[in-house]
């Protein structure tokens, strides 16, 4: 989303170096912090912590698409169809 480190400890009342650690996986994360996050960054708690996008992500992502112009729309899906694996089409 484009959010710095300071930005997020200041949005999740931690300090930069909480984030930092976060990142690198020297520090594991509370419950209520990992709400926070969650809500900062619009997306599940299994998308931070196993990477894989439940039904809630997709549809996150999916209203942000719906407010994209036309024209953003068509990159949008020249974007995805460029990552596609040629088998899962």
């Amino acid at each position: 989303m484009g959010y710095t480190q300071e930005q997020i400890a200041n949005m999740m009342n931690v300090s930069i170096q909480m984030v930092s650690n976060l990142e690198r996986g020297n520090k594991s994360i509370r419950i209520e912090n990992l709400v926070n996050l969650c809500q900062i960054l619009q997306v599940s708690s299994d998308y931070i912590l196993t990477g894989k996008s439940t039904e809630l992500d997709n549809k996150v992502l999916v209203n942000k698409i719906s407010k994209l112009t036309r024209k953003g729309r068509q990159i949008v899906e020249l974007f995805v169809d460029y990552c596609l694996d040629p088998e899962d089409t």
